[in-house]
């Protein structure tokens, strides 16, 4: 028996690699297109850096008319979670990052290059090992648990480095004969990796982000099939990113130190590697130390906290861009209304550290991003959201939709739209008041600011209804009255005047103007106060202000 023979016997009836070389040809795209994939496992939720790497894939992919690969590895099948694909498929449609290829259910796919679920590609992975058992390149292994549990044992006891390597590869010398043998009388063996590598050799590499690494050279036996005929990560990765053509692994930095074995499996197999580009991990910021988000201590780790929370799957998308690359800030302040298609993101301007997630700083970009839309975008995601968590909120936007869809125009689709949404959790209590089934049956504590004599509030609010409210009034015309209605009353027509002569005046014309804010809204802080008269209407107004006054 020749180690071709040997292949034979394993991997009886497997294809040879061209047939798979042949039906996964190079693909037909134009230079510098980039080929990526997220490959995350079904074994629980999507942690917001899954997210994170998928809006660079993403992004990568359309800007250089490449193709974006949604694969799922799902060798480790004891860790498996029920539901697995579905919930990381479900992740990326919430953050508007559908694939190119790849899964669509939990066992379908589409695109060329499939299938997209390493479990479902079992015959192509035994065709490249039988390839390398056929080259002397691997062997199978017959070591039982226990043997390996000792060996492991025997090593740390003598402060040896662990693994399987040099004179404890016991399987690796095994002549064929006794190989055929084992396995003819059915003893349970895996696929081992000969690695020709040299420890005190150092592999030199150029990382995308990272820069110029190097390492030493691996020389672990690695286990590339395991017992039950499924590949282990490191071999399955290789197999796969050859066969899908993939330019450019872009994965998280905790990959780095299986760089050696991998680009071994490469040449192993006689391909070139594609290029990688390890991203560091998002981190929080505790007891004035860093450490990596963590699915276990922070909610915000979870792709579920967004929804619940009703944070635009936009804003964190611009957040992670944020992360991404620092130049988008000054990018997005200059193109205050553009697609986020048209920043331009660059590998090699990402951090080498990872960045601090910033909480106050998502909400302020969300803030932003609600801002751009118009009354009807927010209308169908906060109702989409109100479904989900908040039935008070749907009940509350479905009352009167046209009536709502103007209390949401309010300030909006100005030069300076308001700013004073971050989230669909928040937005119930952020027009409430503008209800008057809400606002006119509720108690309302009216905590008035600079004028707090009751007296004074009565008449000023009096005097305002019965003398100078008028529905009709343009905005000019409708300030000038406020501005009339203050001078009556000892108040400064103008902010500058009052600061000028301080002692000459009861307070300023925002003064008085807070007064009917807070009368009218409950509220010293709102959307520009006139809009809002517009959206109340006058039986509205009136209502509104006797109440403040009773």
């Amino acid at each position: 028996m020749d180690y071709k023979e040997l292949s034979e016997l394993i991997f009886p009836n497997i294809k040879d690699v061209s047939y798979y070389e042949e039906k996964y040809p190079k693909r037909d795209l134009k230079e510098g297109a980039m080929v990526v994939r997220f490959a995350p496992s079904p074994t629980g939720f999507v942690h917001i850096g899954g997210i994170f790497t998928s809006v660079i894939c993403s992004k990568l992919a359309k800007q250089t008319d490449g193709v974006f690969i949604l694969r799922i590895e799902d060798t480790d099948q004891k860790r498996e979670v029920e539901n697995g694909v579905t919930g990381i498929i479900d992740a990326l449609k919430k953050f508007n990052l559908e694939p190119d290829e790849g899964m669509i259910d939990e066992n379908t796919s589409h695109g060329a290059y499939g299938p997209y679920k390493q479990s479902q590609r079992k015959e192509i992975y035994q065709a490249f090992a039988k390839k390398l058992i056929a080259e002397k390149k691997a062997y199978p292994c017959f070591c039982k648990q226990e043997d390996l549990d000792a060996m492991r044992e025997k090593q740390e006891s003598a402060k040896i480095r662990p693994g399987y390597y040099g004179a404890w590869a016991t399987c690796r010398n095994l002549g064929l004969d006794e190989i055929e043998k084992k396995i003819k009388n059915g003893e349970e063996y895996i696929i081992r990796f000969k690695s020709p590598g040299n420890p005190e050799k150092k592999i030199k590499h150029h990382d995308v982000i990272k820069g110029n690494i190097d390492f030493p050279e691996n020389d672990q036996d690695i286990v590339i099939i395991k017992s039950d005929g499924l590949p282990t990560y490191h071999f399955a990765h290789v197999v796969d990113d050859y066969l899908m053509r993939t330019t450019h692994v872009i994965r998280g930095d905790e990959w780095l130190s299986s760089l050696p074995v991998h680009i071994q499996l490469f040449e192993a197999v006689g391909v070139k590697p594609p290029k990688y580009a390890h991203i560091a991990p998002i981190m929080k910021e505790e007891d004035g130390a860093k450490r990596k988000l963590s699915k276990r201590k922070d909610p915000e780790a979870a792709v579920e906290y967004y929804a619940k929370e009703g944070i635009p799957s936009d804003a964190a998308k611009e957040y992670l861009l944020n992360i991404a690359n620092s130049n988008f800030e000054q990018w997005r302040r200059q193109n205050k209304t553009a697609s986020i298609d048209d920043f331009e993101l660059q590998l090699g301007k990402m951090s080498v550290s990872g960045a601090l997630f910033d909480m106050v700083k998502l909400l302020d970009i969300s803030k932003s991003v609600i801002s751009r839309y118009s009354k009807e975008e927010v209308y169908d995601y906060a109702i989409t959201y109100a479904n989900e968590y908040d039935e008070d909120l749907k009940k509350l936007l479905e009352e009167d939709k046209e009536y709502t869809l103007k209390v949401l125009g309010i300030e909006r689709g100005n030069e300076k739209p308001r700013k004073d949404i971050a989230k669909w959790s928040d937005l119930k209590d952020n027009i409430e008041y503008m209800y008057d089934n809400r606002f006119l049956n509720s108690d309302i504590e009216y905590a008035y600011q600079n004028i707090n004599d009751k007296e004074e509030i009565k008449n000023i609010i009096k005097d305002y209804l019965e003398n100078f409210f008028d529905i009709s009034d343009d905005k000019q015309t409708w300030f000038d009255k406020i501005k009339d209605l203050a001078e009556k009353h000892g108040y400064a027509r103008e902010v500058k005047e009052y600061k000028a002569n301080p002692e000459g005046f009861k307070g300023h014309v925002g003064d008085v103007s807070t007064v009917i804010r807070i009368a009218l809204t409950g509220r010293a802080n709102t959307p520009d106060m006139y809009e809002i008269m517009q959206v109340l209407g006058r039986t509205s107004v009136v209502s509104r202000l006797n109440k403040a006054m009773s």
